[in-house]
C-alpha cells in the first residue's frame, strides 16, 4: 500500500491507495481546478491487478446473487452510514479536486448517502424481481419466471457529480442492489476521491457481511478498457460524454460474447417557448440562463437550445441575462478548452454570439455564452445539433407550428425537453408535450430540467444517442432492471426453484400468481 497526504485534511487524515508489486508506473494526476496546481497522483492499476480484481468479482458473483434482498439492503445501508460518518473528509477532498465548493459538495455527499438508502429500500421491496408463477393446470406444466442478476458490472462514473454519479453513485448502488458485484473505474478528474470512496465502501461492505470481491476500484485508462473486455464482466454502466460512451459501447460489441453497455451520454436538451409565454421574455431568459449555467453548465440535463417565437425579443433578453452572469471554474482543463472550441465552431458555421458572461478569474475558466443561430442553418448535420458541454446555449427562432416541428425533427434523441408555457391554461402545452415525448426520456413544463431526483417514477435516459439503451434509466427504482435478465423455470420441484419463486416465499416478495398480484 502507499499513502498520499493533502495538507489540511480534516483530522490530519492520511489517504491510502493500492500500489502493490507489479503496479504500473503511470498515474492519474489530481488537480485543483481553481489554480491548475497538482494535488498529487494515484498510480494506475496494473493489468495483473485488474485481472485479480475482476476474477474476485467473478468468484463471488453467484454467492452475492443468492443473498436475500433484505441482506443487500443492510449492506447498502452500511455504506451509506460510512459515507455519512466520513462526510467532512470527503467534502474537503472533493473540493480540492473539483472546485465545486463546500456548499454544493455537502449537499451532494448527503445525496449520495440518501441514494444508497433509496436503492437499499427498492431492493428489499422486491417488485423489481417480477416473480411470476403459473400453477400447473390440466393441460400444462407449472411455469415460473424471475429476474436474475447478470454478474459483475464495470462502472464508469461521471466527472461532474463526484458523489451522486461517481464510483458509488446511481450505477453502482443499483447494480449492488440487483445482486451484481461492481468494479468501478476511478475518474481522472477526481482520482483521490474515487480511491477514498472505494476504501470506505469496501470496509463498510465487509463489516456488513459482504464477501471480498463484491466491490472494488481500479485506476487508469487501460484498466478501464481491460474491464470492458474481461470475460467475467457481464455489463457496463457509464455516465459521461458521447465520445466516451460510444467508445465503450464499441469495445463491448467487439467481444466474443457481447455484453450490454448502459451509457448515459446526454445531448442537446431543447426548450420550446410557447407563443403566450414569449410575451414575458425576461422571465424565460432568466430561467434558461440560470439553468444553463448551473454548475458551470456541466450537467447532462443542461438546457442547450431555446426555440422561441420569432420577433418576441427572446434573443435580446438571453443576451442581457447571460452578460450579467459569472460562473466558477470548470472541472478540467479539457472541458474549459472544449467550451472555447465549441463557441468558435458555432461562429464559424454562421452563429452569432449575442451575450457573454464572466468565467472564473483563475484556473480552468470558461465564459458563459449564448449564440443566436439562423433557423435555416439548424440541421441535423450541422454543428449546431451537437452538444457543447459547458455554459453555452443556442437560440433559434421559429415562425409557426410547422416551422417548429421541422426544427425539432433535426434534433438527436435527448434526455429531457422543457415547455416554457404561460401557465396551466396555455393552449399549446398538451400538444407540445406529446410532440417532445417522441424523442426524449423526460418532459418537464415550467420546471427547469437540471434536477434528477432518485425516485420510483424517475426516467433518466432517452433515445439514441442520449443513451445506448433507450428503454432503461440510470436513476430511480427502475435502474435495477439494467443489471438483471428474466429466466423461466418449467415443471421444477419447489425445492429446486430460486427462493423468490418457492411456495413458502422465504423472501416475502410481492408476486403474481396465476395472473393476480399477491
Amino acid at each position: 500500500m502507499t499513502q498520499f497526504d493533502l495538507p489540511g485534511s480534516p483530522g490530519g487524515a492520511r489517504h491510502t491507495a493500492r500500489l502493490e508489486a507489479g503496479a504500473s508506473a503511470a498515474s492519474d494526476t489530481s488537480f485543483d481546478p481553481r489554480t491548475g496546481a497538482s494535488n498529487g497522483a494515484i498510480a494506475h492499476t496494473s493489468a495483473a491487478q485488474v485481472e485479480q480484481v475482476v476474477a474476485a468479482a467473478g468468484a463471488v458473483a453467484e454467492r452475492f446473487a443468492q443473498t436475500s434482498p433484505a441482506e443487500r439492503r443492510e449492506m447498502l445501508r452500511a455504506v451509506a452510514d460510512a459515507v455519512d460518518a466520513s462526510a467532512a473528509e470527503l467534502v474537503w477532498l472533493a473540493d480540492r479536486e473539483t472546485g465545486l465548493g463546500e456548499t454544493r459538495l455537502k449537499s451532494e455527499v448527503a445525496r449520495l448517502a440518501s441514494q444508497l438508502r433509496f436503492y437499499a429500500d427498492v431492493c428489499a421491496e422486491g417488485s423489481w424481481l417480477r416473480a411470476t408463477l403459473d400453477e400447473a393446470g390440466d393441460a400444462s406444466s407449472s411455469l415460473a419466471r424471475v429476474q436474475v442478476p447478470l454478474g459483475p458490472v464495470a462502472v464508469f462514473g461521471a466527472s461532474n457529480f463526484p458523489f451522486a454519479f461517481g464510483v458509488l453513485g446511481n450505477d453502482t448502488a443499483s447494480a449492488l442492489a440487483a445482486g451484481c458485484p461492481v468494479v468501478a473505474k476511478a475518474h481522472p478528474a477526481h482520482p483521490m476521491l474515487s480511491v477514498r470512496l472505494g476504501e470506505i465502501a469496501t470496509s463498510a461492505l465487509a463489516s456488513a457481511g459482504a464477501a471480498a470481491g463484491v466491490f472494488d476500484v481500479v485506476v487508469g485508462f487501460e484498466a478501464g478498457k481491460q474491464l470492458v473486455l474481461d470475460p467475467h464482466v457481464r455489463a457496463v454502466g457509464f455516465t459521461g460524454s458521447q465520445n466516451g460512451g460510444l467508445a465503450l459501447w464499441r469495445l463491448a460489441n467487439e467481444r466474443r460474447e457481447v455484453i450490454p453497455v448502459f451509457a448515459e451520454m446526454g445531448t442537446v436538451n431543447p426548450v420550446v417557448v410557447t407563443t403566450d409565454a414569449a410575451t414575458d421574455p425576461q422571465r424565460v431568459a432568466t430561467g434558461f440562463v440560470s439553468s444553463m449555467t448551473l454548475g458551470a453548465g456541466q450537467f447532462c440535463t443542461k438546457p442547450g437550445l431555446l426555440l422561441a417565437p420569432e420577433g418576441a425579443g427572446l434573443a435580446d433578453a438571453l443576451g442581457a441575462a447571460v452578460s450579467a452572469t459569472q460562473i466558477h471554474p470548470m472541472l478540467t482543463a479539457a472541458m474549459a478548452a472544449g467550451v472555447s472550441r465549441g463557441v468558435e465552431a458555432y461562429e464559424a458555421a454562421g452563429g452569432q454570439v449575442i451575450g457573454t458572461g464572466s468565467g472564473a478569474s483563475a484556473g480552468w475558466s470558461a465564459a458563459p455564452t449564448v449564440v443566436h443561430v439562423p433557423a435555416e442553418l439548424f440541421t441535423r448535420e450541422s454543428v449546431f445539433a451537437e452538444e457543447c458541454f459547458g455554459p453555452v446555449g443556442l437560440v433559434v427562432e421559429y415562425t409557426d407550428r410547422a416551422h417548429l416541428e421541422s426544427l425539432l425533427a433535426q434534433l438527436q434523441g435527448s434526455l429531457v425537453a422543457t415547455v416554457a408555457s404561460s401557465g396551466p391554461h396555455d393552449p399549446e402545452t398538451a400538444d407540445l408535450v406529446a410532440l417532445l415525448a417522441r424523442s426524449v426520456g423526460r418532459v418537464t413544463v415550467d420546471d427547469w430540467p437540471t434536477g434528477v431526483a432518485w425516485t420510483w417514477a424517475q426516467q433518466h435516459g432517452g433515445p439514441w444517442p442520449a443513451t445506448s439503451a433507450p428503454a432503461s434509466t440510470s436513476v430511480g427504482a427502475a435502474a435495477l432492471d439494467r443489471f438483471t435478465r428474466p429466466v423461466a423455470f418449467q415443471n421444477l420441484p419447489d425445492s429446486a426453484l430460486p427462493p423468490a419463486l418457492r411456495h413458502d416465499n422465504p423472501w416475502g416478495l410481492p408476486r403474481r400468481i396465476n395472473g393476480r398480484m399477491n
